[in-house]
């Protein structure tokens, strides 16, 4: 007999969605604060822009070592007991950041090596969540499913990041960092409730490296997925420098400090919301050519921080560039669920995180030389001027044009295999 909650759910929200949105929020509401936390972390230590790169590059350099092995660790293995072991790495890594700061003149060592501490968990841990998601819905209402845990999470995202802005001007950054640790506590306690017996018994192969041979012809036999990839891999490097080296900088110099950038970045997640939000209403028929012209204005808010424009008007570009893209997330997720089979989600999704985050690690590390040699603003005009030329360039693959909605999951078809959609038309 189902409970008097299960019965307000939607059909689509099932226990293992309930539990992975919950769980979500709950990090998302410390991360993005202990992202803030961390810089400025940083530059209370003394450091300067280009060892904030160092510290932000030194976290995201396990992430891109170990995701590969990530993934296929997770379609071996039961998912959620990867998430749990991954959010108990996390924990103990912020809470030892935490204790460090907060003990007085933390080396930039130090610091560098708990984040990648905390890179590595996310190896782990992110393949293995994307896998899950993607396996606890099915269905037409799919993209809908997808587009509210996405609210939820980017709604956690504006709370955490604004919260943690005023913490660390309040209260100093390692206290956040503590509160973080805590989170990834939490999170690691409702992950270990999800429920994988759905899933079918994965069949035993010839290893890891097999299991990543048999991902790699998945992922390189979609044009449309190892295309956009590419397109993330350069357009994640450059914003992500954007944001966290180049912006606390501006914000220092320019906007007053942490609490304005912490709001700004708010103003991002609540443009993300707004976009999910829009996302459970509106279905578009070409799902990744509606999401790829919507990752135009990711250019925005470099171009915003190269003049630079004030608070107000740097708020009202992070809100338009959060809605836009999140219309390209929701529409990426589909195209997963729809096109990829469910015993290779976790693998896909590796590949998916190694190419968007490849070049992340150099576009951290370079930030601070760039700004010497070039000037900051001219750092952020080319870091704008790039997001327009991959995005720009993917589309003129024929199947991010081309690729459609579909009615029914039809994952493992081939690719050019016609299938019926909401309007009976077929596609190829």
């Amino acid at each position: 007999m189902p409970t008097s909650a299960a019965r307000r759910r939607p059909a689509w929200a099932g226990r293992n969605y309930t539990l992975l949105t919950a769980s979500a929020v709950v990090t998302n509401l410390g991360s993005h604060g202990a992202l803030i936390a961390a810089a400025f972390a940083v530059l209370g230590a003394g450091g300067d822009g280009g060892d904030v790169g160092l510290v932000a590059a030194a976290r995201t350099l396990p992430l891109v070592l170990f995701l590969l092995i990530g993934g296929a660790v997770a379609d071996r293995l039961p998912r959620h007991r990867v998430m749990v072991a991954a959010n108990a790495v996390n924990c103990a890594s912020q809470a030892a950041f935490a204790v460090l700061v907060l003990a007085g003149e933390p080396q930039l060592w130090q610091m560098m090596v708990l984040s990648g501490l905390g890179g590595a968990g996310q190896a782990f841990f992110n393949p293995a969540a994307e896998g899950m998601l993607l396996s606890s819905v099915d269905g037409e209402q799919a993209g809908r499913a997808f587009a509210v845990f996405r609210m939820a999470m980017h709604g956690a995202t504006l709370g955490g990041a604004a919260l943690g802005g005023a913490m660390v001007a309040a209260i100093g950054p390692g206290w956040v960092l503590a509160v973080d640790a805590a989170a990834f506590a939490v999170a690691a306690v409702l992950r270990a409730f999800l429920d994988v017996k759905h899933i079918p018994p994965r069949v035993p192969g010839g290893g890891v490296l097999a299991d990543l041979r048999d991902g790699w012809r998945e992922f390189t036999g979609r044009p449309w997925l190892w295309g956009i990839v590419v397109q993330f891999s350069v357009a994640n490097a450059v914003v992500g420098a954007a944001d966290a080296v180049y912006g606390p900088l501006v914000a220092r110099d320019h906007l007053g400090g942490p609490a304005p950038w912490g709001v700004a970045l708010a103003f991002f997640g609540g443009g993300t919301v707004a976009g999910a939000l829009l996302m459970t209403r509106w279905q578009p028929r070409r799902l990744l050519l509606v999401g790829t012209l919507c990752v135009f204005p990711l250019a925005l808010p470099s171009a915003a921080l190269a003049v630079p424009v004030p608070v107000a008007v740097l708020c009202a570009v992070m809100f338009l560039t959060g809605l836009s893209v999140e219309v390209f997330g929701v529409s990426w997720m589909t195209a997963l669920h729809q096109e990829i089979p469910e015993e290779k989600l976790s693998r896909v999704s590796a590949y998916d995180w190694f190419g968007s985050v490849a070049l992340v690690p150099a576009a951290m590390a370079l930030a601070g030389p760039a700004e010497t040699a070039f000037g900051r603003p001219e750092a952020l005009w080319g870091c704008a001027a790039l997001v327009v030329v991959v995005t720009a360039a993917v589309l003129t693959v024929p199947d991010v044009r081309n690729l459609r909605r579909r009615t029914k999951q039809v994952a493992g078809a081939l690719p050019g295999a016609q299938e019926e959609v909401g309007d009976g038309t077929a596609v190829g």
